[in-house]
């Protein structure tokens, strides 16, 4: 069935131009919100003044002179703020790399490596389109600015749902079949804690996609209370244990990191803090974390990697991704070019390798491409100081 909320490709624009008897007036959507734009050419800039590059013209890849008109200005006044801002603006930037090339197999990503900001593609978006996985994280962290309140966080939920709260464009545009279940059944009034999905066949990874704003509200908190947030704001969506613990194990690990431990480190905690707060509850699952509770994921090659929706490979896929990398793009990159779950899987590597890399890492141009890029920064703001 036809997407009737999709963006128009640049030839469907053109053609456009054409059948009203114009030449080519329409700039690609990262052109347009170039400084160096030309009113009304679609050929030339101020950057480019015989043609533009064919790649750029038909928004195949980011533009490398791309110079933002109205370029946000970000302070990190402390180090508190500045792990907030490069953990989430990390996993944001993650999350629009990935949109475009989601559901496409590891095959086409090794013959065409994405390595730049994209347009169009899987979903037909701007450049700097973020997915639900963001959308969903920052209505997370919309409620917790407020402090922890279950019932405001599914409220959130439900605004995304049916009024585009925190969507990139006012509209909804990808969401996971778990996930919407859950939310129809918090509309329908149903108590809380039986609106997620608790079949083994509900662990995709759309609780985990979302919960990386609790590592930044419970990271000072005690470990027991920390498992119990952990696992009732998981389950709103995704009540299965497989699920709830990939969380624990994911926000763990960011704790880690925000707390300026190493990349092993960390890894290492992470795993030490599933053994002691999580080892009787969780007994029957650990089986299918063993290639990650083992400390070597590492270890592995890409082709012992794998990248689809299932909670447990995505989490693999991102942490694998994270600490065989050496800085935030080859985090990112290596994540988004395993192919599949892309979106999701570079949002989780880049939330990490943002935190651990600092916000400095992330390329300045992929954060001015961002849709809504002013009201996240202003949303964080807000949250810090909580």
């Amino acid at each position: 069935m036809k997407n009737k909320n999709r963006q128009l490709s640049m030839k469907e624009r053109w053609e456009i131009d054409r059948k009203s008897g114009a030449t080519f007036l329409v700039s690609s959507p990262q052109c347009e919100i170039c400084a160096n734009v030309i009113k009304n050419d679609a050929v030339k800039c101020l950057a480019y003044k015989e043609i533009k590059p064919n790649d750029v013209r038909r928004c195949k890849k980011e533009c490398p002179k791309f110079k933002s008109k109205d370029p946000l200005l970000i302070k990190k006044n402390n180090k508190e703020l500045g792990d907030l801002l490069s953990g989430i603006f990390g996993f944001c930037v993650g999350d629009a790399l990935g949109v475009p090339v989601e559901f496409e197999s590891r095959e086409e990503r090794e013959k065409d490596e994405v390595h730049e900001m994209r347009a169009y593609g899987t979903h037909h978006q701007y450049f700097g389109t973020w997915s639900d996985d963001t959308s969903l994280t920052l209505c997370l962290i919309d409620s917790l600015k407020n402090g922890y309140d279950l019932r405001d966080i599914a409220d959130k939920f439900l605004e995304f749902y049916f009024n585009a709260l925190w969507t990139p464009h006012g509209k909804v545009f990808d969401i996971g079949n778990t996930t919407v279940l859950a939310i129809q059944q918090i509309s329908m009034g149903e108590p809380l804690e039986f609106c997620g999905g608790n079949s083994e066949n509900s662990n995709g990874n759309g609780s985990l996609m979302r919960i990386l704003p609790l590592a930044y509200y419970l990271k000072d908190t005690g470990s027991f209370e920390k498992v119990r947030i952990i696992e009732e704001v998981s389950s709103l969506t995704h009540a299965h244990k497989r699920s709830n613990l990939a969380c624990i194990i994911y926000t763990e690990m960011a704790i880690n990191l925000i707390k300026s431990k190493s990349k092993m480190e960390s890894y290492e905690e992470s795993i030490k803090f599933v053994e002691k707060y999580c080892f009787d509850k969780y007994l029957d699952e650990l089986l299918y974390f063993r290639r990650l509770l083992n400390g070597e994921i590492y270890l592995l090659s890409k082709n012992e990697i794998s990248s689809s929706g299932y909670v447990v490979d995505t989490l693999e896929a991102a942490i694998w991704s994270f600490l065989l990398s050496h800085n935030y793009e080859e985090s990112i990159f290596t994540a988004i070019n395993l192919g599949d779950d892309t979106d999701t899987i570079g949002a989780l590597a880049g939330g990490l390798a943002g935190i651990y890399y600092g916000f400095d890492s992330i390329n300045n141009n992929w954060i001015q491409c961002l849709a809504r890029k002013r009201d996240i920064y202003e949303l964080l703001l807000s949250f810090n100081k909580k």
